[in-house]
């Protein structure tokens, strides 16, 4: 590979990295809301989570494009302080992450759904405090539906195109991603050899995070 498309990979693993790190916790918050807000508010905001998923994926890039941008209020105040958002690989993170969220919010939906709660509510009667409840019983739990999130979190992260060339560009050894390369390497008579490696190389990054998804999956049903 050449040494464009190299640091294509690397920013892209970085990019998958820290959109799990602050994603998932967002995500895990997210869920949490929706089982202890009033029905409406919960379903609103379960909505507006999923949003992203059914959303083309430039749309989205171009609304955070218009709320981090430096001509918006928020992108100008951030990079008044220094932080730039957009057409910064500080944008793909959060173009990725946005993109990401839905994945990881529906993932921790259905192993929440799973949680036999009856299982607390007999801890609770024989005096556990609702840390012990979560630390015993609940987490142990949640955790494969956690990891599992994170893996599909992390997998749409580095292969995510639409809202992250939209907000970041496509710069080379800045903001070019995985699939921003290939879309490079595409326009470019010759590409075709390095454009095989990055599919590979994609391919290669999905395989192993649905197979760890899957394998996470069954360990938490003890298959």
């Amino acid at each position: 590979m050449s040494p464009e498309a190299v640091d294509a990979v690397l920013l892209s693993l970085r990019v998958g990295v820290f959109s799990v790190a602050i994603g998932l916790p967002a995500s895990f918050g997210i869920v949490w809301l929706c089982r202890v807000l009033p029905r409406p508010a919960a379903k609103a905001l379960s909505i507006l989570a999923l949003l992203p998923l059914v959303l083309p994926p430039v749309v989205t890039g171009y609304v955070l494009l218009l709320m981090l941008g430096p001509n918006s209020v928020l992108g100008g105040s951030l990079k008044y302080l220094g932080v730039a958002i957009a057409f910064n690989w500080k944008g793909a993170v959060v173009a990725s992450t946005v993109m990401a969220i839905p994945l990881m919010v529906r993932a921790l939906q259905l192993a929440w759904e799973t949680l036999p709660l009856g299982l607390t509510h007999v801890a609770a009667t024989l005096g556990a405090s609702p840390v012990e409840q979560f630390r015993t019983i609940t987490w142990p739990l949640l955790r494969p539906g956690v990891i599992t999130a994170a893996i599909l979190g992390f997998a749409k992260s580095i292969g995510e195109f639409g809202a992250t060339i939209t907000l970041a560009a496509n710069i080379p050894g800045q903001t070019q991603t995985i699939p921003s390369a290939i879309f490079d390497l595409m326009q470019i008579p010759g590409g075709e050899r390095e454009i095989l490696v990055l599919c590979l190389v994609s391919v290669a990054f999905a395989l192993g995070a649905l197979l760890a998804s899957e394998w996470f999956a069954r360990k938490g049903n003890g298959l």
